[in-house]
């Protein structure tokens, strides 16, 4: 039995939007792309790993999965108010592609938002710094706030991808 399939359209407003997660970091907020993002959960214990850099805060069990988690204020130079000793409720952004599974740690509530790709200015101040900041995709303008959009796929280098994030592979 050959049943047709239903073709969904899409109006050209929804072409032109997008939805992402937005998150701060220190005072500044952050937005991933939604489809980047696997779930969003309350952070469980992190347990810290022995030689591993700063902005590895360690692994954690996320469903039954162990995973690193990122800690991008670390990651990114930015001082953050808030430390994995503190018993406040933190939240992680569960990242899994083909390559590798990953939590990055964030202190609040992450929020959807739907953005007008017109809302994004590619071309922006980067203030000279000679690190490399091809992660950041631009920023969103939205009535008085700033977000900075990056594409967490780029943030790390695929040396660090490989060396600390990268999936087992049985065989």
């Amino acid at each position: 039995m050959n049943i047709p399939s239903k073709e969904v359209t899409v109006s050209p407003a929804q072409r032109n939007t997008m939805q992402i997660v937005v998150f701060r970091l220190g005072d500044e907020e952050y937005g991933i792309t939604i489809d980047q993002i696997k779930e969003v959960a309350i952070t469980p214990p992190i347990t810290r790993m022995p030689q591993v850099p700063a902005f590895i805060a360690g692994v954690s069990n996320i469903r039954g999965n162990i995973i690193a988690i990122l800690d991008l204020g670390e990651k990114f130079g930015i001082p953050l108010k808030y430390s994995l000793e503190q018993n406040e409720k933190t939240y992680t952004l569960v990242i899994d592609n083909p390559e590798f599974k990953m939590g990055i740690w964030v202190k609040d509530v992450p929020n959807t938002m739907t953005i007008s790709r017109a809302d994004i200015e590619e071309s922006f101040f980067t203030g000279g710094n000679t690190q490399d900041q091809s992660y950041i995709t631009g920023i969103v303008k939205r009535d008085n706030r700033l977000i900075i959009l990056i594409d967490i796929f780029r943030v790390l280098s695929s040396q660090e991808t490989k060396q600390y994030f990268t999936k087992a592979v049985a065989e």
